[in-house]
């Protein structure tokens, strides 16, 4: 069976091979199944500790922010632990990596985050919507945010000129733009529909939410600081700002570089075997090469293609399976799509520009992501 890209075609596999692919996976979930445990427990308790314990101990440098030195370290601090808690603990606890723990303080029934989107909201859009459809144009919103123009197939009209506009604006207040995509007030907006009390009482939850942590940022924690309050409402709004553009840069680097597939609608159907589904998250997914420093700031989603397959796997596992993974890609002739952050980001950003302009306006770039395929669309 053909996976049909909307532009071309990523992959022409037999059945046979692609149910071979499936139980190459499997095969690889099930031994990170078969031995997680103490190590792994401990990895995230120990990580949940260091993030309480640096907040509290950035708040505290921050009371007395009026000092330059104070400023910058406690600032730096805060920004650093707002991250942990969107990327590497947040982000894969709401996953359910951890519930095997049944640990209730590490679940994902029972986990808050600094971060405007309610965590039932955020998992039902996230988890279900997103990895369910990944990178089906029209499907799933995390492809573009719904603003954008995210293939060259989609027709290209005049709003397309803004939409580098729009992204960046969009990685300035992501949590936010996160929030109102995951309650699909898009829909609502463009078929002018009345909200339906469960849409209310979702846009209520999430309105809630957004007070809450402005009242704790912006009211709580500079009153407490007394004559520094102000520089200390910039270091909390300089911390937001920050992890926002990193959040954005790195979710962007695992879904929209150049060389990455999406996909039509029709391409997937109720019948999609379990081997075309991962041949979907390899070939519609990207990652990011680096440090394991980075790859923890990242929340392991610098191994967007291994998450992507394995979800529910702890993430300090993926760097452990990368290699594993890139060797099935070999195997059957897939593109391992991995650069370094930099690049990564250039060729999102690249590809941003590129569609916001009529098709052939701007050549697109790292073409070295289609040779693999155009090689076997040749030979066939």
């Amino acid at each position: 069976m053909t996976l049909e890209r909307s532009r071309t075609a990523p992959t022409d596999l037999t059945a046979d091979e692609i149910e071979l692919l499936g139980k190459e996976l499997d095969a690889i979930r099930q031994d990170v199944l078969d031995t997680r445990g103490a190590r792994d427990a401990a990895y995230i308790r120990r990580l949940v500790l260091a993030h309480k314990v640096l907040e509290l101990g950035s708040r505290a440098v921050l009371l007395n922010s009026r000092r330059k030195s104070a400023w910058v370290l406690g600032t730096a601090g805060l920004t650093v632990a707002k991250i942990l808690d969107n990327m590497e603990i947040g982000h894969n606890v709401l996953h359910g990596q951890w519930d095997w723990m049944r640990d209730p303080k590490i679940h994902s029934t029972t986990w808050d985050w600094d971060h405007a989107s309610p965590p039932k909201q955020w998992q039902r859009a996230h988890n279900d919507r997103h990895h369910k459809n990944t990178n089906i144009v029209g499907m799933d919103n995390d492809l573009g945010y719904g603003i954008m123009r995210v293939d060259e197939a989609q027709e290209w009209q005049r709003r397309h000129l803004v939409q580098p506009v729009w992204n960046f604006v969009t990685a300035c207040i992501f949590e936010y733009g996160i929030a109102m995509f995951d309650l699909d007030l898009g829909d609502h907006i463009r078929d002018k529909r009345q909200m339906s009390p469960e849409k209310k009482v979702e846009v209520q939850a999430t309105l809630t939410k957004i007070r809450k942590l402005a009242v704790k940022d912006y009211v709580i924690h500079p009153v407490l600081s007394g004559r520094s309050w102000r520089s200390t409402m910039a270091a909390n709004a300089t911390a937001n700002l920050v992890r926002n553009l990193w959040s954005h840069s790195i979710i962007m680097c695992g879904h929209f570089p150049e060389g990455v597939s999406t996909f039509e609608q029709p391409a997937v159907n109720e019948k999609e075997t379990k081997g075309e589904w991962y041949i979907r998250q390899m070939l519609g997914s990207a990652n990011i090469s680096g440090s394991r420093a980075m790859h923890l700031m990242a929340g392991n989603l610098s191994h967007q293609i291994e998450h992507h397959i394995f979800p529910d796997l702890p993430s300090n596992r993926y760097v452990e399976i990368a290699p594993k993974v890139r060797a099935v890609f070999d195997k059957f002739d897939l593109d391992y799509n991995s650069r370094p952050l930099v690049k990564q980001v250039a060729s999102a950003w690249h590809k941003v520009v590129r569609l916001s302009l009529p098709n052939g306006w701007l050549a697109e770039t790292n073409r070295r992501n289609l040779i693999p395929q155009l090689r076997r669309l040749t030979r066939a």
